[in-house]
C-alpha cells in the first residue's frame, strides 16, 4: 500500500507559518495582491454623509451646533426688537421696515449664512432622487426665508433693515432638539423613556407657540398701539389661557387675523399633542414604568417577583414585611408579568402603599425589565410559586427560571424563593433562603398527629402581630421591664381569648450574649441553668443558641452546653431585647413590699408571684440526696412538711452526668416491657438507622425507625388480599395502636416528610402509630381502613381544585369532605390543610351557633385593629384542626430580618437533624402532676431532671355558653315542646348552676327581679298541675333527656347510616362512638405563658428535649408517661447502633 504522506507535496517556502513569524521577505516578491475591505463607500459625498448623518457622536455635535444656531438667531431678533426706536409716521411703513443696527446686521448675515450652508449640505447629502421632497419640506422653507434675504442684503444695502420674520427660527430648533435627542439616545446606548420624549416634544410645541404669537402681535401693533414684547407676552397668556381680559387687545386688522390664525393651529397642534401624552401616561400605568436609578443608589428597596399578585398575597407581604421598624423606609418593587388587579391597583392608591410600592409589569427573564426595577441595587428578591396553578411542577419550573436569570443578571443579589415540590428544591440550591411548601405542610400534619396543634404553634412565632398594644402591668410591676404585648382578644369577655391573643404575641428573637442583659450573666454555665434563670427572671425563653465560629443552630443542646460570652442566643419572648428598658429590683421590692392583694390571672398572692419571677429563692426541700429512680414529676416523699410547698432540686450551673436523667431512646426499653402475648401477635421488627432512599435531592437524613426487611408491593395494599397475607380491611390486621389516616389526592414525595417524623428514632416502638394512605375517600374505603379506631385523620387539600374560577373556591371540595367526615364520625381528629386562610371559618361550620358567630364578630373587631391574626380565635385553628399552608409565606418575608427563623423553623418540625440539636415533643399534664402548681416552678422540674425547656401550654377547657346553643338547637328540633317545659328546664338549669356556684349566675338571681320571681311561681304550678309524680330534679332530667334526643336525632340518622354500611361491608360496629364529641370543648396555645400561670388537667406542655444521640447516659431512669418519651428501666449498660 503506497503511502499517503508521502505523496503530499510539501508547501512552497512563502506558505510556511514559520517563515511569516520569522519575518521572511519573500513573499513580497510573489504575485499576491492586498485588498482592504470597507464598510461604506469610499467617496468624499459618503464620507460626509458618514460624519454628519450615520455616525451618532458627530451627528450630535453637529445637531447641538445647529440648535445653537437658531437660539441665537431668536436671541439676536429679541435685541433687535429691544433696541428698535419708537415708530413714527406712516403706520405701513413699520411693518415691512425696522431699523437695524451694522453690528447687529452682520451677526444676523454670519448666522444666516452657516445655517444656509448647513442646510445645503444635509439636503445634498439626504439626496435620494426626489429634489421635490427636499425643497418642499417645512424646515427646509424655512430656512430659506430666514436665510436668503439677508444674503440678498449683502449684496443689495438698502434692504439690511427690511423686516425678517426671524423668530419662526424657534421651529427650527425645536425640530433640532428633536433629531438631537434621537441622537442622543443612539450615541449612549440607552432607550429612553416614550414619556420623556413626548413631554419634551409638548413643551416645546407650546414655547414655540407662544414665541410666534408674542413676536408676531408686537410686530403687527407696530402699525397701531405699539405694544411691547412684555405686553405681548401678557396677552397671548391671557388669551391661551382662555381668561381674556380685554385690557390689552389687538387695533390692526393684520394683528387680528394673525390671532385667529394661531388660536386656530394651537386648536389643531395642541389637542393632539396631549392626546398622545395621554395614550403613553396610560400604557405607562399598565406597565409601571421604570425604578428610578437615582431612587435606588439613595434609597433601599427590595424586588417582589410573582406570576400573578392577588390582593390576598400583596397584603401578607406587605404587613409582614414593613411590621419591622428598620424597614419603615424600605421600597417594595412589584415585577409582575400581568396587568395589575383591579383591587391590587386600589389598595396601591392609598397613601401608606402608594409612597413605598411601585408596580411594574414585565418579566423576570427579560434584563430590560429586571434593569427597569434595578434589580441590581436592590437588597434582596422574594420570588414566590403560584400555588394555584392546576399543575404545580410547572409553576416550580416557572419559578427556577426566574431564580435563574436573577441570579444571572445580579449575582450578588440576595435570593428568596418559594417552591412547591420539594423534588425541584436541587435547582435553586444557590439561593440564600428556600421554602418548600410540601415540606414545610407534611412535616406539621405529621407534628399535629404527636404534638396537637403543632401548626398553630409555628404560625403564631412567625407571625408579626400588629393588634393594638398596651404594657402588660402585672408583668411590668413584678420585673421592672416596659415590654409592650400583643392584646388581640383582650376586648372580648372570654378569658381564654385574652390569654390566647397576649401569648399569642411571643416570637423568637436573637441576640449576641455578652450584649444582653437576659443571658450575659449566665456566661460559663450550662444552657439549662441560663434558660430556667432568664425565664425565671425575665420571662424569656432561651431555646437555642449558636457558636461564632460555627453556622448550625443548636436547639436546647442540653445541660453540657457551656455559654460562651460569642454565642448567639435565640429566645422566646413578646419583645426583643433591646425594646425593653430594666428598673432596679431593690426599688420594685419595697415598692411591693406592703401590697397584699392578689394580682394576676393565677390569684396568688403577690410574695408567691415575685418567688416565681426569681426575686426570692424557692424553699427547696431535701434537695441534697434524690432518688435517681421514679418519675420526673413525682410527688416528694410523703414524710415531708405538709405545710411547706413539695421541693424541686435546684438546676445546677453545670451539669452534673448523675443528676441528668436523659431519655435513653437509643436503648428502647418498650421491647423489655412487652409481653408473651403481644410478642407473639407483633411480626414486625424494628432497627434503627436512616432510610436506604431518599425519594429526592435535598432531603435531610433522619434517624429513625426502619424495617429489617423490605416488605413486598402487594403487602402494602390494604383492602386487598396477597398470597403473603388475606387481610382486606384494617380491623383484620389487629393493629396495636391506633391509625393515623391521610387522605390526599395523589402519593407524592412529600409525603416522606410526613413518615419521617412519625417514625423518628426518638419515638418508642410501642408508641409508633400505624399509618394509612388513602387516596380515594368514599364511604365504603373510609370504613375498610379503620376511620372508626383511628386516632388522627389527615386531610390534605386537593391540587386539583386549587384552579377555580374563584379564588377562594379552592378549598370548597376540601371543606365539604371534611364537613361530611365530621358529621359522620363526631368524634374523629381531624387535621385539614387549606389554601386560603380565610376559608377557615367554615371548617365544622354551624349556622345556628351562637358562640360561632360571637367569634366572627371578634374576628372582624380584630381585623379593624389591625392584627394580621384575626383569625386565631376560629376554634378550629386554635385546636390546631386546620391550617392554611399559605400562612408560611410569613416565614420567607420574616427572613429578611430574621435570616435564622427557616433554620429554626424546619428544626422544630424535624426537617432538619443537627448533631446535637434538640427535637419538639410534649407530655400531657395529670392529675397526679398538679402539686407542681405553676409553670415556673414545671420549667425548673424540667431543666433539672431531664434538661427539657418548656416553650409553651397546649390547654382544652369546656366551652361556656351552652345555654344559647341550647336554645337554638331545641328551636330547630324536628318534634315540638312546649314553651312551658322548656323555660321550666331552662329555670331548673340556672337553679342548679346556682346551687352549684356556677360563674354565670346572673339569669339564676331571680330575687332582685319580682317579675321574673313571678313568672317562675307560674312555670311551677303549670308543671305540678302537668307531672304530679315527679318531682322537679326528675321532671329536670326527663326534659334534659327528651331535648338530648331531639337534638341528636339528626346524628344518630346518621350513625344508622355508617352502622349498615359497616354490616354491609362485613365490619363490625364495635368501637364505632357516635355520641361521642368534642362540641363542648375548646383548645387553645399558650407560646411562653407567664411564670405563675396555673397548670391544669390534660395541659399538653410543649417541650424542646435535647438529642439522645449528644450523649449516652450508662443508666436513665424512665420517664413519666408522654407522647415521646420511653417507660421502664434501662437495662442496658451501652448503645449500639
Amino acid at each position: 500500500m503506497v503511502d499517503l504522506e508521502s505523496e503530499v507535496p510539501p508547501l512552497p517556502p512563502r506558505y510556511r507559518f514559520r517563515d511569516l513569524l520569522l519575518g521572511d521577505q519573500g513573499w513580497q516578491n510573489d504575485d499576491r495582491v492586498q485588498v482592504e475591505f470597507y464598510m461604506n463607500e469610499n467617496t468624499f459625498k459618503e464620507r460626509l454623509k458618514l460624519f454628519f448623518i450615520k455616525n451618532q457622536r458627530s451627528s450630535l455635535r453637529i445637531r447641538l451646533f445647529n440648535f445653537s444656531l437658531k437660539v441665537l438667531s431668536c436671541l439676536l431678533y429679541i435685541i433687535r426688537v429691544l433696541l428698535d426706536p419708537p415708530p413714527q409716521g406712516n403706520k405701513w411703513y413699520h411693518i415691512f421696515w425696522v431699523t437695524r443696527c451694522l453690528p447687529l446686521w452682520g451677526l444676523q448675515v454670519s448666522v444666516a449664512l452657516i445655517s444656509l450652508f448647513e442646510t445645503v449640505l444635509l439636503g445634498y447629502l439626504s439626496y435620494k432622487g426626489n429634489i421635490w421632497e427636499q425643497i418642499l419640506r417645512i424646515p427646509f422653507i424655512l430656512e430659506i426665508i430666514n436665510a436668503v434675504p439677508f444674503i440678498i442684503s449683502i449684496f443689495w444695502p438698502s434692504l439690511r433693515n427690511l423686516f425678517i420674520p426671524v423668530f419662526l427660527n424657534c421651529w427650527l430648533a425645536k425640530h433640532a432638539l428633536e433629531n438631537m435627542i434621537n441622537d442622543l439616545h443612539r450615541a449612549i446606548q440607552r432607550t429612553q423613556s416614550a414619556m420623556f420624549n413626548q413631554v419634551l416634544i409638548l413643551i416645546s410645541t407650546l414655547l414655540c407657540l407662544i414665541f410666534t404669537c408674542i413676536c408676531g402681535i408686537q410686530h403687527l401693533e407696530r402699525a397701531g398701539k405699539k405694544l411691547t414684547l412684555f405686553d405681548s407676552l401678557y396677552f397671548c397668556i391671557v388669551t391661551f389661557s382662555t381668561v381674556g381680559f380685554g385690557d390689552v387687545t389687538p387695533e390692526t386688522a393684520l394683528s387680528k387675523l394673525f390671532v385667529v390664525i394661531m388660536i386656530c393651529v394651537a386648536l389643531v397642534v395642541l389637542p393632539i399633542q396631549f392626546e398622545q401624552l395621554a395614550f403613553l401616561w396610560m400604557e405607562r400605568q399598565k406597565s409601571g414604568g421604570n425604578y428610578s436609578r437615582h431612587r435606588a443608589q439613595t434609597e433601599k428597596h427590595v424586588v417582589l417577583c410573582v406570576s400573578s399578585l392577588k390582593i390576598d398575597l400583596l397584603m401578607d407581604f406587605l404587613n409582614e414585611f414593613y411590621a419591622h421598624p428598620r424597614l419603615q423606609d424600605y421600597y417594595v418593587v412589584i415585577l409582575c408579568p400581568t396587568e395589575i388587579d383591579v383591587q391590587v391597583r386600589r389598595v396601591l392608591q392609598i397613601p401608606m402603599w402608594s409612597q413605598r410600592v411601585i408596580y411594574l409589569q414585565g418579566s423576570a427573564l427579560k434584563d430590560q425589565d429586571l434593569l427597569r426595577a434595578k434589580m441590581d441595587d436592590a437588597e434582596a428578591c422574594f420570588i414566590l410559586s403560584s400555588r394555584c396553578e392546576v399543575d404545580r411542577t410547572s409553576s416550580d419550573h416557572q419559578t427556577i427560571l426566574r431564580a435563574w436569570a436573577v441570579k444571572d443578571f445580579a449575582p450578588n443579589c440576595p435570593l428568596y424563593v418559594q417552591i412547591l415540590k420539594p423534588e425541584n428544591k436541587f435547582h435553586i440550591k444557590f439561593a440564600d433562603h428556600v421554602v418548600c411548601e410540601e415540606e414545610f405542610k407534611y412535616a406539621m400534619l405529621a407534628l399535629n398527629c404527636i404534638c396537637p396543634a403543632t401548626s398553630t404553634l409555628i404560625t403564631l412565632l412567625v407571625h408579626t402581630s400588629r393588634g393594638q398594644t398596651t404594657p402588660w402591668e402585672p408583668f411590668k410591676q413584678l420585673t421592672g421591664i416596659k415590654q409592650t404585648l400583643n392584646r388581640e382578644g383582650q376586648q372580648s369577655p372570654e378569658q381564654w381569648q385574652k390569654m390566647y391573643g397576649r401569648c399569642s404575641g411571643n416570637e423568637v428573637y436573637h441576640i449576641i450574649m455578652e450584649e444582653s442583659t437576659f443571658f450575659a450573666e449566665y456566661e460559663g454555665k450550662s444552657f439549662t441553668y441560663a434558660s430556667f434563670h432568664a425565664h425565671k427572671k425575665f420571662g424569656v425563653c432561651l431555646i437555642g443558641v449558636r457558636r461564632e465560629d460555627n453556622k448550625n443552630i443548636l436547639l436546647n443542646p442540653g445541660p453540657r452546653y457551656i455559654m460562651n460570652a460569642t454565642d448567639t442566643c435565640f429566645y422566646i419572648n413578646i419583645t426583643k431585647e433591646e425594646n425593653s428598658a430594666f428598673k432596679n429590683q431593690d426599688q420594685l421590692r419595697r415598692n411591693n413590699a406592703s401590697r397584699s392583694f392578689y394580682h394576676g390571672p393565677s390569684r396568688l398572692p403577690v410574695h408567691s408571684i415575685i418567688a416565681s419571677m426569681g426575686t426570692v429563692a424557692i424553699d427547696l426541700q431535701d434537695t441534697s440526696c434524690r432518688s435517681a429512680s421514679g418519675p420526673n414529676l413525682a410527688l416528694p416523699p410523703e414524710g415531708s412538711k405538709e405545710t411547706r410547698r413539695p421541693s424541686i432540686a435546684p438546676v445546677l450551673e453545670v451539669a452534673d452526668t448523675s443528676s441528668i436523667q436523659t431519655c435513653d431512646l437509643l436503648s428502647d426499653q418498650s421491647e423489655d416491657e412487652t409481653t408473651p402475648d403481644e410478642d407473639v401477635s407483633t411480626n414486625l421488627e424494628y432497627a434503627k438507622g436512616y432510610p436506604p432512599y431518599s425519594p429526592y435531592i435535598g432531603s435531610s437524613p433522619t434517624f429513625c425507625h426502619l424495617l429489617h426487611e423490605k416488605i413486598p408491593v402487594c403487602c402494602l395494599r390494604l383492602d386487598k388480599s396477597c398470597q403473603h397475607n388475606y387481610y382486606e380491611d384494617a380491623k383484620a390486621y389487629g393493629f396495636k395502636n391506633k391509625l393515623i389516616i391521610v387522605a390526599a389526592e395523589t402519593a407524592g414525595n412529600g409525603l416522606y416528610n410526613f413518615i419521617v417524623p412519625l417514625r423518628a428514632y426518638y419515638r418508642p416502638k410501642k408508641e409508633l402509630n400505624p399509618i394509612v394512605l388513602l387516596l380515594d375517600n368514599p364511604l365504603d374505603d373510609l370504613l375498610r381502613c379503620g376511620v372508626t379506631f383511628a386516632a388522627n385523620m389527615v386531610v390534605v387539600d386537593k391540587e386539583s381544585t386549587m384552579s377555580a374560577e374563584e379564588d377562594y373556591m379552592a378549598d370548597a371540595k376540601t371543606i365539604v369532605n371534611v364537613q361530611t367526615l365530621f358529621r359522620l364520625f363526631s368524634s374523629l381528629s381531624i387535621i385539614t390543610e387549606l389554601t386560603h386562610p380565610a376559608n377557615m371559618r367554615f371548617m365544622q361550620f354551624r349556622a345556628k351557633d351562637c358562640y360561632s358567630l360571637a367569634l366572627s364578630k371578634l374576628e372582624k373587631k380584630e381585623r379593624e385593629r389591625g392584627s394580621n391574626l384575626a383569625f386565631m380565635f376560629r376554634l378550629p385553628f386554635a385546636a390546631g384542626r386546620v391550617f392554611s399552608i399559605s400562612m408560611l409565606d410569613t416565614l420567607l418575608y420574616q427572613s429578611f430580618v430574621k435570616d435564622y427563623m427557616i433554620s429554626i423553623t424546619r428544626l422544630l418540625l424535624g426537617l432538619d437533624t443537627t448533631p446535637g440539636s434538640g427535637f419538639l415533643c410534649s407530655m400531657k399534664i395529670t392529675e397526679d402532676d398538679l402539686w407542681i402548681r405553676t409553670y415556673a416552678r414545671l420549667y425548673q422540674k424540667l431543666c433539672s431532671s431531664t434538661g427539657d425547656i418548656p416553650i409553651g401550654i397546649y390547654r382544652t377547657e369546656s366551652q361556656k355558653l351552652r345555654t344559647s346553643e341550647s336554645r337554638e338547637t331545641a328551636s330547630q328540633s324536628q318534634i315540638s315542646i312546649s314553651v312551658e317545659d322548656w323555660e321550666d328546664t331552662k329555670d331548673s338549669k340556672e337553679q342548679s348552676h346556682h346551687r352549684n356556684n356556677h360563674r354565670n349566675s346572673t339569669s339564676s338571681d331571680q330575687s332582685d327581679h319580682p317579675l321574673l320571681r313571678r313568672k317562675s311561681m307560674q312555670w311551677a304550678r303549670r308543671l305540678s298541675r302537668k307531672v304530679p309524680k315527679h318531682s322537679g330534679k326528675t321532671a329536670e332530667k326527663i326534659s334534659q333527656q327528651r331535648l338530648n334526643l331531639y337534638r341528636r336525632s339528626e346524628r344518630q340518622e346518621l350513625a344508622e347510616l355508617v352502622k349498615n354500611r359497616m354490616k354491609h361491608l362485613g365490619l363490625t360496629t364495635v368501637g364505632y362512638d357516635e355520641m361521642n364529641d368534642r362540641q363542648g370543648t375548646l383548645s387553645y396555645i399558650l407560646i411562653n405563658p407567664s411564670p405563675d400561670t396555673r397548670l391544669e388537667v390534660n395541659d399538653v406542655v410543649y417541650l424542646i428535649r435535647p438529642d439522645p444521640l449528644a450523649y449516652l447516659p450508662n443508666s436513665a431512669p424512665s420517664r413519666k408517661s408522654s407522647i415521646c418519651n420511653t417507660t421502664g428501666p434501662d437495662t442496658r449498660e451501652e448503645t449500639q447502633l
